[in-house]
């Protein structure tokens, strides 16, 4: 009898360890998405200022080109 007891504690262990493990896997997964959306956004922002950037490059190139001809 005692055996088997001990039997199913290890089993009963043996599960929670099992549990766990599963539960920090969730929890690890959850992390990487929240960061993946993190890093989502913060590319998205980049992408914007660099967009901003070349718009506001274009521009000015523009205005020096026009002026260069103006001048001459």
């Amino acid at each position: 009898m005692k055996k088997e007891q001990e039997d199913w504690m290890r089993l009963y262990h043996k599960t929670l360890k099992g549990l766990e493990t599963m539960i920090d896997i969730q929890r690890m997964a959850k992390d990487i998405k929240r960061l993946a959306k993190e890093t989502n956004t913060i590319l998205t922002e980049v992408e914007g200022m660099i967009l901003t950037a070349s718009i506001s490059n274009r521009v000015m190139n523009t205005t020096n080109i026009t002026q260069i001809s103006e001048d001459l």
